[in-house]
């Protein structure tokens, strides 16, 4: 019902590339999100979903963050797990066109589960270095076999809980974080507040799910308020997050 309420809110405030003055917003908007461009790559993308779908075997599963709203059972199937608890075909696109366009150098992922969205980040900039981190040990062995045949090079996977992971990676400098590995409050604000520091002017962060619950909304507004940020992008399912000194706070709902 959560989510219901606020996508009917987020219809009414929504706009597409006309109703933005930044130039650039529309430029992200009109290039990337916008994009009708068939890349090459979509068809990988799909082609990995494709296999993750027909996989009937199963896999035991530990849930670190808020866990699956379908399936509390830990052991589940890999089938299931790819229809309900990864990224959407249309959202890997999006994340593909996102790296694409940006063409970020190093990238952190917050949750790797299967590892669709980070397929699609690895073909987005296949010079860019990604770190992701999946707290469950099977689904990380699992998901690395999976990158080598694909032949995904510049991904480094660790397994770990994210909550000291964090700690850990706070010390380096990020072009771009992808947060999909706990949607709680309490866990992605967290998280948000310990990576700042290895974001610079023109790192962007996602969100994954902003509207996932009442708490991950209040999440998001009290992110939209930091001092810090002065550019978000709020297209329902994502929350972007650019921290661009040189232009005046706003914030966007735009659909995609």
């Amino acid at each position: 019902m959560h989510q219901i309420i606020q996508y009917i809110k987020f219809l009414l405030k929504s706009t597409n590339q006309h109703g933005v003055h930044s130039p650039f917003v529309y430029n992200l908007v009109t290039l990337c999100f916008y994009d009708k461009k068939k890349y090459p790559a979509y068809k990988i993308i799909l082609n990995y979903k494709k296999q993750l779908l027909n996989n009937k075997n199963f896999i035991d599963v530990t849930d670190f963050g808020a866990g699956s709203k379908v399936n509390k059972q830990t052991k589940r199937q890999i089938s299931e797990i790819a229809k309900y608890a990864s990224t959407t075909n249309r959202r890997a696109k999006l994340l593909f066109r996102v790296v694409n366009y940006f063409k970020p150098n190093t990238i952190l992922e917050l949750g790797t589960s299967l590892g669709f969205a980070t397929q699609a980040i690895s073909l987005g900039h296949k010079e860019g270095n990604i770190t992701t981190v999946e707290g469950c040990p099977n689904l990380s062995k699992f998901t690395a076999s999976l990158f080598n045949t694909y032949n995904l090079k510049n991904i480094s996977l660790i397994t770990a809980n994210l909550d000291t992971e964090v700690e850990k990676l706070k010390q380096n400098t990020f072009d771009l974080i992808f947060f999909d590995g706990n949607h709680q409050k309490e866990a992605t604000l967290n998280y948000f507040e310990t990576l700042l520091n290895s974001a610079h002017n023109n790192s962007v962060f996602i969100f994954d799910d902003i509207y996932w619950s009442k708490g991950m909304t209040e999440a998001w507004e009290t992110i939209k308020q930091h001092p810090k940020v002065t550019v978000t992008i709020d297209t329902f399912f994502w929350g972007f997050v650019f921290f661009r000194k040189e232009q005046v706070k706003e914030h966007f709902v735009i659909r995609t």
